[in-house]
């Protein structure tokens, strides 16, 4: 079979090698070369029930032999559906569905806004935090304070501002200067390095905000749906949001994202302030309605909380025996490891020896195995890495 040039098609804006992937099974992925690898990067925290999933393949057959399409000037089964699980299962009254990520940020900023205007038309500062990773259009790269992903866009829009995670002091004294609408945080920061918020730096941002009328916004596009152990990382700190960005696991791996919000902030927002034609999609709320109902069992996430302590456990054992790990950290199925090295080398040599892993950083190697991995996979994939280690 002649050898084609895949890249040779596309806007260089990934760095991309090998045969296409053609086909997954569970927590295993197949390139046009016959390569078999185990997947522990998920399609980047999305495949949370590993690939050709039985459950989301009925549910995505089914819907697409009823309905694909309608916009959103009409609204489907699924749309009801799947709105009604995110409002019984998180603090939140309203629902707003969109494409992704970063679509759902750039809803959070704008419903903050909207929110604040009705006070001050000066109140439209925007706190986020370094090593935090929100998108890549304007809104969201304006909140994503790391200078990497800014570098050759500028200038970026007005009113963003940025302070360390879990600094308490930093964090205030920058609030105190400005009126600000809103505050964005990922509880568990997953392109940055996998820094988790402690609770009590997240009661400080929730105390600030109710005291000031800020919008108290969490990103858990990658750490919620069930990646921490828990179905929403908020809970693990009692600290509720007042608006929650949601995405990658959440159409099954379909685009799918949404902001959840509470009835103060969602009051404010009237026909034709914001709009997606495709957000909502029939056949991605179907499947999003399967993930949610899997993934919100309480046997299930017991299994998740369980499975990420052996990774983590598994991991600090290879940074005792290898001085190139720095730091193991993470929560749930969440989890980095960082290096004293650049991690892309370790991402290559894994691959070449069929383990998927991600970097996320400019240290830590992200793994990111599917919720339904076992501990017999995790030992294959750790015994991968060791070997790339040697």
């Amino acid at each position: 079979m002649k050898k084609i040039d895949y890249n040779k098609f596309f806007v260089p804006t990934f760095s991309r090698t090998g045969a296409a992937l053609v086909k997954g099974k569970g927590v295993y992925l197949y390139d046009a070369d016959g390569k078999k690898y185990l997947d522990f990067g998920t399609g980047i925290a999305v495949n949370a029930l590993g690939h050709a999933h039985p459950a989301l393949v009925k549910a995505l057959t089914d819907q697409a032999n009823k309905l694909i399409h309608t916009s959103n000037l009409y609204i489907t089964e699924p749309h009801i559906e799947l709105a009604k699980l995110l409002v019984e299962n998180s603090f939140g009254k309203k629902v707003f569905l969109c494409n992704s990520g970063t679509e759902a940020i750039e809803a959070a900023i704008k419903f903050s806004r909207k929110f604040a205007s009705r006070k001050s038309e000066k109140k439209y500062h925007i706190l986020s935090f370094f090593n935090g990773f929100h998108g890549r259009t304007y809104g969201a790269l304006s909140a994503t304070a790391q200078e990497k992903f800014h570098k050759g866009f500028g200038p970026l829009l007005e009113g963003f501002h940025y302070a360390h995670l879990n600094d308490v002091k930093g964090t205030k004294k920058i609030l105190d200067k400005h009126k600000f609408a809103a505050i964005i945080v990922e509880p568990v920061q997953g392109e940055g390095g996998i820094h988790c918020a402690e609770t009590g730096f997240l009661r400080f941002l929730r105390d600030y905000a109710t005291k000031n009328d800020i919008v108290l916004v969490f990103d858990e596009i990658q750490c919620g749906m069930g990646r921490t152990g828990t179905l929403w990382n908020y809970e693990q700190h009692k600290v509720i949001p007042d608006l929650m960005a949601i995405a990658k696991p959440l159409g099954g791996g379909l685009p799918l994202g949404g902001l959840i919000c509470n009835e103060k902030v969602a009051s404010s927002i009237e026909p034709g302030n914001h709009g997606t034609t495709f957000g909502g999609n029939p056949i991605a709320c179907a499947l999003g309605c399967e993930v949610l109902k899997i993934v919100s069992n309480k046997a299930f996430l017991k299994n998740v909380i369980h499975l990420g302590a052996y990774l983590q456990g598994k991991l600090q054992v290879l940074a005792e025996k290898y001085p190139i790990i720095k730091d193991v950290r993470g929560e749930g199925l969440l989890v980095g490891a960082e290096l004293k090295t650049d991690p892309k080398e370790y991402v290559v040599k894994c691959k070449n020896k069929g383990l998927i892993v991600i970097s996320a950083g400019s240290n830590t190697l992200r793994f990111l195995p599917p919720l339904i991995v076992t501990k017999k996979e995790i030992d294959k994939a750790l015994s991968i890495f060791e070997s790339c280690l040697k």
